[in-house]
This record gives structure tokens, sequence and C-alpha cells, in this order.
């Protein structure tokens, strides 16, 4: 049996020596974060400002955009220090936040996107009850349901990783990743790995479940109206099948990275694909629902230039 030592700190270890781009990629990075937070926040201000955006579509979209400042406020922050002062290591307290934000974040994230396309399910396929039974109430308990239920199963996710007995303290990325510290692990991990897997499993079963049955109706209807039909049933599907195909392709490198042995890819490559799922949706999703909602892109314009509506 291989000897355990208390382990206080993690060593990140996929961080490139940059040399003196660090300061370029520094900037890069800050100015990406500062995107996503003011992206983000602005768009939740704009919907709880404007009473004409309190309908169901809009106010899913709330929690949506706080999700992505959670997210990437756990890596963020973290990264551009360790980037700037070239000190790649984390405590064992701050990995396992970062562990359960970051879990909670893609939970939260697929759920809400989950429930976002059985509300286009509802809204084209039954738009005469559609109000009846998308109400505010039932918005308020789904989106309270779904942030619930992804912290409260990652709090006891953590709590079940926090008394392994490490052999090890490297972790080959740049944030902490929960499969790599169960790696680490000298004592027997059979029983969190059951729950992980059970947990993880029916959760993903429920959501996909829930999407291929939205969108099975849509299709469903699609193919059996109009040109005219079809044509808004698009229009109001595109934003949110490029969030969901774009944060699942994200989680499928996720995946792929901590369950198969990738020393023959590039290290920066490796670094872009673990950092693609918490920098491109964050941004993706403001760009879609904000630039492309014709009622949200008249709103910010109303809000900051009104004479140019007048």
């Amino acid at each position: 049996m291989l000897n355990s030592t208390p382990v206080s700190y993690f060593v990140l270890g996929a961080f490139v020596d940059l040399g003196s781009l660090k300061y370029m990629m520094f900037v890069f990075l800050l100015l990406l974060y500062i995107s996503i937070v003011v992206s983000n926040v602005l768009l939740v201000l704009v919907i709880c400002v404007d009473r004409t955006l309190h309908e169901p579509m809009y106010l899913f979209l709330c929690p949506l955009f706080v999700n992505e400042v959670f997210g990437s406020s756990a890596l963020y922050p973290l990264l551009l220090a360790q980037i700037l002062e070239d000190v790649h290591v984390i405590s064992t307290t701050m990995c396992f936040l970062q562990i359960f934000v970051l879990y909670s974040y893609g939970g939260i994230e697929f759920g809400t996107l989950a429930i976002m396309s059985y509300d286009r399910y509802l809204a084209i396929c039954r738009p005469l009850q559609y109000n009846s039974i998308m109400t505010p109430c039932k918005i308020a308990a789904l989106t309270t349901l779904t942030w619930f239920y992804s912290i409260f199963m990652n709090l006891i996710f953590v709590y079940v990783l926090t008394p392994l007995k490490l052999c090890g303290n490297f972790i080959p990325k740049v944030y902490c990743d929960n499969f790599w510290v169960v790696r680490l692990s000298c004592s027997d991990t059979l029983l969190r790995n059951v729950f992980g897997l059970v947990n993880s499993s029916c959760r993903a079963v429920g959501i996909v479940m829930l999407i291929l049955y939205s969108y099975g109706r849509i299709l469903h209807v699609c193919f059996n109206s109009s040109a005219s039909t079809r044509r808004k049933a698009l229009s109001t599907c595109t934003p949110h099948l490029i969030s969901l195909l774009n944060f699942s392709c994200g989680g499928l490198f996720e995946i792929i990275q901590s369950r198969f042995n990738m020393n023959a890819v590039p290290m920066v490559l490796r670094v872009f694909l673990s950092l693609y799922w918490l920098s491109l949706q964050p941004l993706i999703n403001p760009l879609v629902y904000g630039l492309k909602t014709s009622k949200i892109r008249l709103v910010i314009r109303t809000l900051l230039c009104p004479k140019s509506v007048m």
C-alpha cells in the first residue's frame, strides 16, 4: 500500500512557461473575464428593470446569466493571480471549494438548458396553454429546484471527497478537478465512485430525456406545419440550440480529458480544451440571447441611447 501524507496544497501542473508572454496572456484573460461579467450582469439588469421582458423565456435567462458569472468567478480570479505570480499551487480548502463551484455550475447550466428546452416545447406546441402552464410561480419553482439540487448534491460530493487519504498532490490541469483528486487517493474510493456514477448518470439521463422529448415534439409539429411556422420555430429555438450544443461539446471535451490518456496531445491544446466550457459558454449565451433576440436588443438600445429610438 502506498504511503499517504497529509496534503495541505495541490500543484497545478498544466501551466505552460510563457516567459514574458505571460503578461499578454494575463491581459487577454482579464479582458475575457471582464467581458463575461459585464455582459451577463448587464443582461440580468436589463431583464429585471424592463417589465416587458418579464416573460417566461426571459425569466429563465436571468438564472442562466447569473450562473455564468458564478462559474467563471470560480476560475478566472485565481487563474489570473497564478499566471501573474508564477505560483501554481492551490490550498486543499480552495481546491475543494473550486471543485464544488465548478461542478455546481455545470449541473445548474445543464439543468437550466433542459428546462428551457421544455419551455420552448410549450411555446411552440401548446401556445394556447403556454401562459397558464408556465406561470411565474412555476418558473421560480423550477429554477429553485435546479439550483438547490445541483448545490446540495455537490456539497455531498465534496463532503465524501475530503476524507480521502492522498498519496500525491500533482494535478495536471490549471484548476482543481474531482477526477484527478480521486486518482491521487490511497484509500478505497469504491463507495465514492459508485455515488458519483449513480448521481451523474441519473441526472444526465433525466436531463437528456427531457431535451430529446422537447425537441422531438417540436420537430413533429414543424414537419406537420406550414413553412412560416417552421421558420418561427427555428428562430425561437436557434439561440437555445447553439447554447446547448456548445455546452455539450465543452462537457464532452472535459470528460475525454479526464477519462483518457491525453499525453500525446500538446499541453497548450489540453489547456484550451479544459477551459473551453468555462470560457466560451459564458460568452456565447449573452451573444446569442442578447444580440440575436430583437426584443432584448431594443430594450438595451432604449436604455443606453434613448434618443436613437425616439
